[in-house]
């Protein structure tokens, strides 16, 4: 799991920024767009600022997170009613992180009882959370075309995902720091990747045996492909989370656990990012089928990438010149 390079102890001394690793250069996966792109775009965030009634200054830091975008280049091949259908969850699950980010343990738990019953009977069931009323928005949807297969791996990683929420709640409010180990696994499903890996079979209407997707050699793939997308958003959120005082965050789990300074511990993590796309082509090299599935895998890591420069929810409107400069001034803490 560790990189092979070594990091010294943290030094006696204040850190007032830090270098991104240059993950975008290091991958040299296709970016793709669909061509359906703007439209769903846009017509998705109506959908989300109507739905969820949001106020300023949400609705100006909404705008500025152009979620559609990430989503056309993760289901390019899509059509234009898939895509819609993914656009809708992706603009709903940030909007569900930032909502539970202020959610204690007994909040998440109540969001998770709408939201999966919600889920599991989007025409039928009754709730008064906004959250939950818009699952079955765009669930209603997902169910008219999506497999039986697909639709209970999406149940089941979108539960996954608010358990762990749920214990992240917990170490918040007891200002718990995990070691790396525990991190890891809990940030895997906090990160929200695992049901957005069964959209990829939901946007390409296929719907794969429970035999393939259980196979080693796939959830390696899938495993990989998390660890890509998590590992590197930690980075990359890591100056908007510490001026918030967030330690739900590789960087800090890092700094603490093993002494290492800040440059030291985004270095470290960047080497783990790098390490995650050679697994990945280590284990499509073994792989002879499902290459549907493998290529939207492939799009999540390089389309998440740039995304994460393009929208505004980590670096401003700076986004792209950090993309080429790579240094990171870090923000004021907010008061206590």
């Amino acid at each position: 799991m560790s990189p092979t390079a070594t990091y010294e102890n943290a030094p006696e001394h204040h850190f007032t920024g830090f270098i991104l690793p240059d993950l975008v250069s290091d991958c040299h996966y296709p970016l793709l767009l669909s061509p359906h792109c703007y439209n769903v775009a846009r017509a998705s965030e109506k959908w989300l600022l109507q739905g969820a009634q949001l106020v300023e200054p949400r609705v100006t830091k909404f705008m500025g997170l152009k979620a559609g975008e990430l989503t056309a280049s993760c289901y390019p091949y899509s059509d234009e009613f898939h895509l819609r259908v993914c656009s809708d969850f992706m603009n709903w699950l940030f909007n569900m992180d930032d909502w539970l980010d202020e959610f204690d343990v007994t909040d998440t738990w109540g969001m998770r009882e709408s939201c999966i019953g919600a889920f599991r009977d989007p025409i039928h069931f009754e709730t008064r959370k906004i959250g939950g009323l818009m699952c079955k928005s765009y669930f209603s949807r997902f169910i008219q075309t999506g497999g039986p297969g697909c639709t209970k791996r999406f149940i089941h990683t979108m539960d996954l995902f608010f358990i762990a929420v749920a214990k992240q709640a917990d170490d918040r409010a007891n200002g718990r720091i995990p070691d790396l180990e525990s991190y890891i696994t809990v940030r895997r499903d906090t990160s929200g990747c695992k049901p957005c890996f069964a959209l990829i079979e939901y946007a390409a209407r296929i719907d794969l045996p429970d035999e393939v997707m259980s196979h080693p050699v796939i959830m390696a793939m899938e495993e990989a492909t998390n660890d890509l997308v998590t590992w590197s958003n930690d980075i990359f959120s890591y100056n908007v989370e510490q001026s918030r005082r967030d330690t739900h965050n590789m960087i800090v789990v890092l700094m603490r656990e093993q002494g290492l300074d800040l440059q030291g511990a985004v270095d470290y993590v960047g080497a783990l990012c790098k390490g995650t796309v050679q697994r990945f082509e280590d284990n499509r090299a073994i792989l002879p089928f499902v290459a549907i599935y493998v290529e939207g895998l492939q799009n999540w890591i390089v389309g998440s990438l740039h995304w994460s420069f393009d929208s505004e929810r980590y670096f401003g409107k700076e986004g792209l010149e950090v993309k080429q400069h790579r240094i990171i001034k870090l923000l004021p803490k907010r008061p206590l």
